[in-house]
């Protein structure tokens, strides 16, 4: 292939785009310098080493318009695309054609050289390495533990102590250290997991070593990235792993594992009689349920009138999956909806027994225990999505006139906007019914600075498009600022006058609250306003405008 012909491995423009002028010229000038060295390069993937204040190891993948990757530099993690990336590909785009880049591979020829070697030298070559890399010399200390002769208490108090050299925090441990701190935390899993079978009591015991020390950390690390909750998840399994090799007394590993499933913080055993269950067995799983009824029982069952002061706590919802679990395995639905109407507490509560019966086909059941939940709690504003539950499976069920009934009770304690939609649905006449309520209501309220009770009128009145009520309305009650400013925008074709105070108003609140933001908005309603009225009279509003704000320049330039 002509060099001179070859497209670009990456596209110059697209890359420019991505990470902006600034930085690609930056690229350009460390290509340009030679501190690119491409270690390897394939069909679509790129690996380099960028000299910079260090060393910095740079992945790049993708092929043309589509590039992604990675680079150790601190840039990179701060705002993504950095310098060290230009000038990979830039590099990677001089190698020319395929075939000539891919004859890049320092890897291959690192390779055949040490095969040519023999032990003696190869372990005085990692040695000389280990001495002055501490990450290299981390992870062989850590891999010669498990291949130390001992007793299995020397084994498993040196492998305790890496586990707590790992976990250690030291203080708090910010976004950039945490992935290097999630990485030592997991090559010590990684040894943990090696350590041969014939030791899996010890396996167990740093497991839940392991899994205490990492939850303790939680609290002084940034994981804003989520590592820990992986790292969990593998000592969990590692545990798992290793009772499953270990003599087992089924009844105490139930014991144990409810106990830490009750009582962990970060639900790191959460599910542990499914995930155990085979290790478990039929005694340790009845056992595991014993306890599991034991502490539900316990429990007070709520409902109602009667729900002052029973909160639902987080035993409350570990319990209930624990015997949900058991109770879906035994395939007895009515046990599964038993446990979700034990604390019936609020409107929600109501709708979610209802919504699971629903889900397994019982229709008439769901409307029952949705109903109970309107009745029990008629006294309290009613919870909107109970209502629309109800109101829908009555009418699939034909029962039209009771699901409007419902919508009628529940708007007249707390009417609101998506109400007023449902009622709309059952005909034309129950919007003039839905208008006249809210009027009504108006000569009760009065306006607050927080509080507006015509908005919801004026609303409803947009909606049906009658602008004039709507502005009578505003007129005489009072409304929000921002629901005036859409009143005047839908009806300036036909309210003109009344659309030029309210925008008239909102600029003199831009223009003194200040800031090119507010100068740019209230440009935008001024011109606006030039549609609306005769050019003299508009040319008589701009000219008092910039006599009133004449001193803020910004808003000045954007008027002239």
């Amino acid at each position: 292939m002509n060099r001179k012909n070859s497209r670009p491995r990456f596209d110059v423009d697209a890359l420019r785009d991505l990470v902006g002028t600034k930085v690609y010229s930056r690229g350009e000038a460390y290509w340009r310098d030679g501190l690119v060295q491409l270690l390897t390069v394939g069909p679509k993937r790129v690996l380099a080493q960028v000299a910079g204040t260090e060393d910095y190891r740079v992945e790049l993948t993708g092929r043309g318009e589509s590039v992604d990757g990675s680079c150790s530099c601190r840039a990179f993690g701060d705002w993504g695309y950095c310098k060290h990336l230009v000038a990979t590909a830039l590099a990677a785009n001089a190698m020319g054609s395929d075939t000539e880049a891919q004859s890049i591979d320092v890897f291959t020829r690192i390779r055949e050289h040490l095969e040519g070697k023999n032990k003696a030298a190869l372990v005085d070559m990692i040695m000389d390495v280990v001495e002055r890399d501490p990450i290299l010399l981390r992870r062989l200390e850590m891999a010669a533990l498990t291949t130390q002769d001992g007793d299995e208490a020397a084994i498993e108090a040196r492998l305790g102590k890496m586990i707590d050299g790992a976990t250690a925090t030291n203080g708090f441990i910010d976004y950039r250290e945490a992935p290097d701190w999630a990485q030592g935390v997991d090559e010590a899993l990684d040894v943990i997991a090696s350590v041969s079978s014939k030791h899996a009591g010890i396996v167990i015991r740093l497991a839940m070593r392991a899994i205490d020390r990492i939850e303790a950390a939680i609290e002084v690390v940034d994981d804003s990235d989520g590592h820990c909750a992986p790292l969990l998840d593998r000592a969990c399994e590692i545990h798992c792993n290793a009772v499953s090799e270990a003599p087992c007394e089924p009844l105490s590993l139930a014991r144990d594992l409810f106990a830490r499933e009750m009582n962990g913080g970060y639900d790191t055993f959460g599910g542990a009689a499914e995930r155990y269950g085979d290790i478990l067995g039929e005694e340790g799983l009845a056992e595991y349920r014993r306890l599991a009824n034991e502490a539900w029982n316990e429990l007070p069952a709520t409902a109602g009138k009667n729900r002052i002061g029973h909160g639902l706590s987080g035993d409350h919802f570990r319990l209930q999956e624990i015997l949900d679990f058991f109770a879906d395995r035994d395939g007895d639905l009515e046990a599964r909806i038993a446990l979700r109407a034990k604390h019936l507490s609020s409107q929600q509560a109501y709708l979610q027994v209802a919504k699971f019966c629903l889900s397994h086909g019982r229709a008439e059941e769901a409307l029952r225990r949705a109903e109970d939940g309107l009745w029990v709690f008629e006294d309290d504003r009613p919870d909107e999505r109970l209502i629309s539950f109800v109101v829908d499976l009555l009418t699939t069920a034909g029962r039209d006139a009771d699901a409007e009934a419902h919508l009628w009770r529940a708007f007249e304690k707390a009417p609101s906007f998506g109400l007023y939609q449902r009622l709309c649905k059952t005909g034309t006449a129950t919007r003039d019914r839905v208008i006249k309520r809210l009027q009504s209501r108006l000569a009760r309220e009065k306006p607050s600075a927080w509080h507006y009770p015509a908005d919801l009128l004026i609303s409803i009145l947009i909606e049906e498009k009658q602008f004039d009520l709507a502005w009578a309305n505003t007129r005489a009650h009072g409304a929000s600022e921002g629901l005036k400013e859409k009143l005047a925008q839908v009806s300036e074709a036909t309210h003109p006058r009344e659309a030029l105070k309210i925008y008239a108003e909102r600029v003199n609140q831009l223009a003194q609250f200040g800031g090119n933001g507010a100068y740019a908005e209230a440009s935008t309603l001024i011109g606006r306003m030039a549609g609306l009225r005769g050019a003299s009279e508009h040319a008589a509003y701009l000219a008092d405008v910039k006599d009133r704000f004449g001193r803020k320049r910004n808003f000045m330039k954007l008027l002239a």
